[in-house]
């Protein structure tokens, strides 16, 4: 059985070498880039099972090289930076980041994160989940992770939109805690002033309201969660 590769994006030595001895000793093979150059190459030379960058990098910065990697849907990404305000945490989670942690981090914690993310990969492989899904006339395709809009517009979403989406339409009508949806989207538990879902269901809404005249999909229930109320076909 193939060993999971984790690839580390971070141009400060030491925190590099820390990193590499933290999830080697997990049983991980851990592979080290320095910027979004050194990172292609090793992306090319090897196949990797999660990312865990910096932000601040030489030329391009971790946000650039995220949407890069945003296409492959069986790639986790974790940013680990200094970086700790609310907007680059939203930027980063938009951008399609399945976590962020801030510096100085637990390594305990960062590789409990890793491994549920990692897991979370692994087992959204079923045939339930890459189908495809028409609702409202938009079609949700789990193999590719894109949705077509009424109009023909191909939208490329993160995995974390998928796994709450499909999740909300799997369950169209009834009430999905913030909790449930977390757990779908990352593996682990909400946390206190955690804006993941929050920011999550945000963007899924500005895909629907993209196309004029669509109805309002996921309505928000205050206290409690989210409920899909489209029509699924």
């Amino acid at each position: 059985m193939q060993k999971t590769h984790i690839l580390i994006v971070e141009d400060e030595e030491v925190t590099r070498f820390n990193l590499r001895n933290l999830f080697e000793a997990e049983g991980y093979v851990v592979f080290e880039a320095t910027d979004g150059e050194s990172m292609d190459q090793q992306l090319q030379k090897h196949t990797m099972n999660l990312v865990i960058m910096d932000i601040n990098l030489p030329g391009k910065n971790g946000l650039l090289l995220a949407r890069e990697l945003a296409s492959n849907k069986d790639l986790g990404l974790i940013f680990l930076t200094g970086r700790d305000s609310d907007i680059d945490k939203v930027l980063g989670l938009e951008i399609g980041a399945d976590d962020y942690l801030t510096k100085p981090f637990n390594p305990r914690e960062l590789t409990i994160r890793a491994r549920n993310i990692l897991n979370r990969i692994a087992n959204h492989t079923t045939d339930s989940e890459n189908a495809v899904i028409n609702f409202n006339n938009w079609t949700l395709d789990g193999n590719s992770r894109k949705m077509t809009s009424p109009t023909g517009e191909v939208i490329a979403i993160p995995r974390g939109e998928y796994r709450a989406l499909h999740l909300l339409i799997e369950n169209a009508g009834q009430i999905v805690t913030r909790q449930e949806l977390i757990k779908e989207m990352t593996g682990r538990d909400l946390r206190s002033n955690d804006r993941t879902v929050d920011v999550t269901i945000r963007r899924l809404r500005k895909h629907f309201e993209s196309v004029e005249g669509s109805p309002e999909l996921i309505n928000t229930i205050h206290g409690e969660g989210y409920r899909f109320v489209g029509s699924v076909d």
